[in-house]
């Protein structure tokens, strides 16, 4: 997970932090957080009561702007970067959803995100977590959420980035008071789903999917058995 931190002033986000507010106390202030949270889970029968805690993997890092260190343009792309990866780029589990436990073998991923996938697999059987629905996120290690979120005061919202798109892409800053402008906002429900040629071709391509599942499940099979893959 990665997070920027900052600290605003007594007045908000436009005013100044105080002067004691330094990037290297704020770094302090990660680290004896990180150590020292712990969330409780629920009883269970099966698992008993966890206790979560993060790793001892923190690396807090100061944004600069004067040219000394990683500035806020660099975190945005570093970020966008991480968006656009597919799960399996990332680690994260994968980009279809798992039918049956079957499927965790046949995975194209390291031996411990399938530990993972599986450990979700399990705990989705147990009746306590079917709330969760964990089996069927198992390909995302059991996270279904979004991948981004940011605080409002530092940063903005999704309306109104929607109200800035949809003013540029309709008629610009200069077009804004036009009364001659008409907007269409008047949607109606057509249908889904593929045309007759492309269900043909989607259908093929899915066949063609679980017949590679099945050739690397049982070549996996073979390999762990003992014989030649």
């Amino acid at each position: 997970m990665h997070a920027v931190v900052r600290l605003d002033g007594p007045a908000g986000p436009d005013d100044e932090p105080p002067a004691w507010g330094t990037a290297e106390l704020m770094a302090d202030a990660v680290r004896a957080s990180a150590s020292r949270v712990v969330v409780r889970t629920a009883y269970s029968p099966a698992v008993g009561e966890l206790a979560l805690r993060w790793g001892v993997q923190v690396d807090a890092r100061p944004l600069r702007g004067d040219g000394l260190g990683p500035d806020d343009e660099a975190v945005a792309a570093y970020v966008a970067k991480c968006v656009t990866k597919g799960a399996s780029e990332t680690g994260a589990g994968t980009d279809h959803r798992l039918t049956t436990s079957d499927d965790i073998d046949a995975a194209p991923v390291t031996d411990h995100v399938r530990t993972l996938m599986r450990t979700c697999w399990n705990l989705g059987g147990l009746p306590e977590y079917a709330p969760l629905h964990l089996r069927a996120w198992a390909h995302t290690l059991g996270y279904r959420g979004h991948i981004l979120t940011k605080s409002r005061a530092y940063s903005t919202t999704y309306a109104a980035l929607r109200a800035d798109r949809a003013e540029h892409l309709g008629h610009g800053e200069q077009g804004a008071n036009d009364p001659s402008l008409i907007t269409e906002v008047q949607w109606r429900y057509v249908g889904s789903g593929h045309a007759p040629g492309a269900a043909a071709i989607a259908a093929g391509i899915a066949d063609d999917l679980h017949a590679n599942r099945e050739v690397a499940r049982e070549a996996l099979l073979r390999e762990r058995e003992g014989g030649s893959p």
